[in-house]
Order: structure tokens, then sequence, then C-alpha cells
């Protein structure tokens, strides 16, 4: 009898196509849903006869008490090696094997400038108005040469941010609890003095964190009062290292010129958040890591992680 196996938050319907199955389904079955299941009752009643689950990054949280009424579940494929959404100690103690992904971080840091070209050039708003007939010319652009663009975090993406931010001929520091002047010379950039010197001089600050108990809240009311009335936010990582109620009342009031945000604490986004209705938030519904190649990088490596476990031999667990 063949084991079943349940893909998750499957947007775009192209989990069962982009790679190639057939070296695991003779012996699993693979459904795939294409809406996302909220709540802990309506998700266990949806995958309670699966033995396998994906999912997709942090969509859906696997907390203790889903392990607990999951008794069948044998194996958990995250994509990406980091997800906050599941507890592992729980998943240990009911014996599933949480397994992982690997995949470029280029996606992200791509969409990164889109937004920031798009809040700068007021590219949606001109889009707009050119299709509707409108008004011919109704902005005026932000310059990227010679601004200053803060980057919170110098990992992989922040760098390859801070790196194109040198590439558009900007002044680019860059911040973190841990970064040393070292790792700031070596990608080409500046030092911040502080966290609270990067907000106060940059005209872009993007954020490229990790969400920890030290991230958790870094960027709060007050942090952002230091920050430029002509001055925009861009955060592609992860909501709650931002003070939303403190962001939106920013935004409204016109004490920064605006955000560019990719992730947010509810995904996805209630339809009358106020996040939908402020014109100067250009948003996109966390598509930093949905591009073809990272899909197709991760769905193979998930078929991979599955043939693996079914041989008795897990690879890219995650602890």
């Amino acid at each position: 009898m063949k084991l079943r196996c349940a893909v998750l938050d499957d947007y775009q319907q192209v989990a069962a196509t982009i790679t190639d199955w057939t070296p695991v389904t003779d012996k699993v079955d693979v459904t795939t849903f294409h809406h996302h299941i909220d709540g802990e009752d309506a998700l266990v009643d949806a995958i309670q006869d699966f033995d396998i689950v994906v999912a997709m990054r942090e969509r859906t949280p696997f907390s203790a008490s889903i392990f607990n009424r999951l008794p069948k579940l044998q194996l958990l494929v995250t994509t990406g090696m980091r997800n906050a959404a599941i507890d592992i100690a729980a998943a240990n103690a009911h014996n599933v094997t949480v397994c992982g992904t690997e995949g470029s971080s280029f996606a992200t840091g791509e969409l990164t400038w889109a937004l920031i070209l798009g809040l700068a050039r007021h590219i949606v708003e001109e889009n707009q108005t050119l299709r509707s007939g409108g008004r011919w010319q109704s902005t005026v652009g932000t310059d990227l040469y010679g601004r200053t663009l803060g980057v919170l975090g110098l990992g992989r993406i922040g760098s390859q941010v801070a790196r194109i931010g040198l590439a558009f001929g900007m002044r680019v520091v860059a911040w973190s609890q841990n970064l040393t002047a070292a790792r700031a010379e070596e990608v080409g950039v500046e030092l911040a003095p502080s966290k609270e010197a990067l907000l106060e001089s940059s005209d872009f600050v993007s954020i490229h964190l990790v969400l920890s108990d030290r991230t958790r809240g870094l960027i709060g009311q007050r942090e952002l009062s230091l920050i430029k009335p002509s001055a925009y936010l861009i955060n592609t990582s992860r909501a709650p290292i931002v003070d939303q109620n403190a962001l939106i009342e920013s935004l409204e009031q016109g004490r920064i010129a605006g955000a560019g945000l990719d992730v947010f604490e509810v995904e996805p986004l209630p339809p009358d958040h106020r996040l939908r209705t402020l014109p100067n938030v250009l948003a996109t519904p966390h598509i930093g890591y949905v591009s073809e190649d990272t899909y197709r990088a991760w769905f193979h490596q998930v078929v991979e992680d599955i043939a693996a476990f079914l041989a008795g031999s897990p690879v890219r667990r995650v602890n």
C-alpha cells in the first residue's frame, strides 16, 4: 500500500509539474492543496490521513498540539533549511522526521530592488494612470545615485542588496548586532556605528535579518521616529522585526515617505487590513522566494528528501 503525501499551499498550482516526482510515485501518492488551510482543526481534518507533508516555508504552523493530532505523520519536509513555524522538539517527540531544502537567495534580493525602484519612481501609480488614460506624468521620482542605503543585516541576501546599491552609485551603510568592520569591508560598505545612526542617515532602509528573540520588534516607534520623513522602509525579511502598529501609524501620519513590504504578521493578509489601503505602501504577497529557479530547486530536493527517507537514510534534516 502506498504512502500518502500532502503538498500544502501550492498557490500557483505548480508543485506537481515543476519537478519530476517519478522517483517516488511508485511508493507515494501525492496530493496538492492549492489554498491556504487556516486553523488547527481545519489543518488536522485535511491532512490527518497523510504520512508525508510538504510545507511551503512558514505559511502553515506545526505546533506540538498539531503533531499530537497527526499520529500517521512520519515525514515533514519544509522548503528552506530554517522554519520557525515548526516545533522541532515536538516533531522529534512524536518521531516525525523533519527535512528541508536548500536554494538560492537571489530571488528575495531581486524583489527587494523591485520594491525600492517601485517606490522611488512611483511605478504602480504611473502605470495605473497611464492605463486609465489619466494625467500624463503626475509624480517626481526619487534618485538613487548619491543617496544612502541602510542595510540591516549583511548575510547572503543583505550583502546582495548592498552590492546592487553600490552599482547604483549609492552610499551603502550596514548594521546588525554581530556585524564586524571586516565583514562590512569585505562587501565594500560602511559599518554604521549604531542602529540609530543608520536609521538617521539613510534614504532607504532595507531589512535582511533573521527573526529571533533579539530582532523581534527591533524597529519600533522610537526607531521609526529616527527615519527621515523623506525616507522609505523596505522589509522582505520577517514582519515581526518591525512593530506593525507603529509602522502603520508612521505611514498614516506621513512620518516616513513610504514602505515596501513583502511580509506580514498574518498571511494571507486579511482583506480589511489597513496596509491594503495606504497609498504610500507598495506591498506584494510574500513572493520574495517565489521564482522559477527557486521552486525548481526546492521541489527537486523535496523529492530527494522523500526518496532518501523511504530508503532509510534521511538527508537535509532540520534540527
